[in-house]
């Protein structure tokens, strides 16, 4: 599916229904494949899985599309508002900037948040992939960027996207998460502008308190074996929040949605009852 926002046009799933809504945000440069193993175990639920532009998307944005981390969070609120989505469930793993449609004012449409092991206070983009948004700055960087993923050592390296999943991640997903860029000069201008939007540690930990002034329900989902997200945001993100609550899965890395589909689906379908989104069911036949 398809929509138009003010930034250009997003492609979008939905599995429609009358459950609650969940939308699930992905990391860079994915897509909503990051989820396919934990939709089918959501049933009952709308689950809805936009492609924001963080360079695995296949459409251009506008030359002047804002795509900060804030201005991505501005996208998403906008995308919710014209699919008039409400009482939100917003789910994110790997990037957190989704976090700042609180720091910007734009959260209305939000019921509850569920973190799984993102970004999060001074962690943009995390340690290691401080030095993939160095190589972007540089001319011709994402280009680079985009060949030496089709290296496997490259691309498998335990410090990099290697390091995100402990199963592994397909090869034939990465290299088609990492496609547009490779083939668009468009797609790696926006890739770019987002790789370089990190705000800097100061800021970043001022617009963190911000985000206590969050007052819906959080789950804050975090792996014991991430070499990307510190184990100690866990419990600080979990405080940070007023209504904030700490689970910690073992055996995974920051991708929990390919290490631990199955726990995880368990884990965020007791919260979303907990919290008053009780899954619609199909009647029998």
């Amino acid at each position: 599916m398809l929509i138009e926002l003010s930034s250009g046009t997003i492609e979008y799933e939905d599995t429609g229904g009358d459950g609650p809504v969940l939308v699930l945000a992905h990391g860079l440069p994915m897509d909503g494949r990051q989820w396919r193993k934990v939709v089918p175990l959501l049933d009952g639920y709308r689950c809805v899985l936009p492609t924001l532009p963080l360079g695995g998307h296949r459409r251009p944005m506008r030359p002047d599309a804002d795509l900060s981390h804030t201005g991505i969070a501005r996208l998403l609120d906008e995308f919710m508002e014209r699919l008039d989505l409400d009482d939100v469930t917003l789910v994110l793993n790997d990037w957190g900037g989704g976090q700042f449609m609180i720091t910007e004012g734009r959260a209305g449409r939000l019921g509850r948040l569920v973190l799984v092991a993102c970004e999060a206070f001074d962690n943009f983009p995390p340690g290691p992939a401080k030095a993939l948004s160095t190589v972007c700055r540089l001319p011709g960087g994402v280009r680079l960027l985009t060949r030496l993923m089709s290296v496997p050592a490259f691309r498998d390296h335990p410090r990099g996207y290697g390091g995100m999943s402990r199963r592994g991640l397909p090869p034939e997903l990465v290299a088609d998460w990492f496609g547009p860029a490779s083939r668009s000069k468009e797609i790696r201008r926006d890739f770019a502008k987002f790789a370089t939007s990190a705000p800097d540690r100061g800021t970043l930990l001022r617009w963190s308190e911000r985000l206590r002034a969050f007052d819906r329900p959080v789950l804050v989902v975090w792996a014991t074996e991430d070499r990307l997200m510190p184990r100690e945001h866990g419990p600080r993100l979990a405080e940070l929040y007023p209504r904030g609550r700490l689970v910690e899965i073992e055996h995974s890395s920051t991708l929990i949605p390919e290490d631990q589909p199955e726990r995880l689906a368990r884990v965020l379908v007791d919260f979303l009852m907990e919290t008053g989104a009780e899954p619609v069911r199909k009647p029998a036949d």
